[in-house]
């Protein structure tokens, strides 16, 4: 398994690491298999979603954040309510076939860290598990 470190410099960012999980694969030498993705922080996640046109990751940010507001009404006390909310939305994990030593996205598809609570540094766990034959 690889630790990726992924740094954000806003509140809610989509940060595109399509090519940093790609590089972490093929560090792992692995011809097919199954790369899981895996983001142990509450109040950031993981998603897959077109990444060709970055506005596309701009118009998803302020839509989420215009679903789930930071002013409340919100009881939990750290401020960050909306953060943990988005993230279950979003959610931490998510898996991605490797065949041939490339993730096998479609076309217009990337990988993105979903930071709901930044700027901070958040880790990325990537694993692939090699198919059996």
């Amino acid at each position: 398994m690889q630790s990726l470190i992924i740094k954000t410099t806003r509140r809610t960012q989509l940060v595109d690491v399509t090519r940093e999980v790609q590089r972490a694969v093929s560090a792992l030498s692995t011809r097919d298999g199954t790369c899981f993705l895996y983001v142990p922080h509450t109040t950031a996640g993981i998603l897959i979603n077109e990444h060709a046109d970055p506005d596309v990751a701009s118009d998803a940010e302020g839509a989420l954040d215009r679903l789930v507001p930071m002013d409340g009404p919100y009881r939990h006390a750290e401020g960050n309510s909306d953060s943990h909310v988005k993230t279950m939305l979003t959610g931490v994990a998510q898996f991605v076939f490797v065949l041939d030593g490339k993730l096998a996205l479609g076309r217009w598809q990337g990988i993105f860290l979903a930071e709901f609570d930044g700027p901070r540094e958040r880790k990325l766990y990537v694993k692939v598990l090699p198919d059996r034959v």
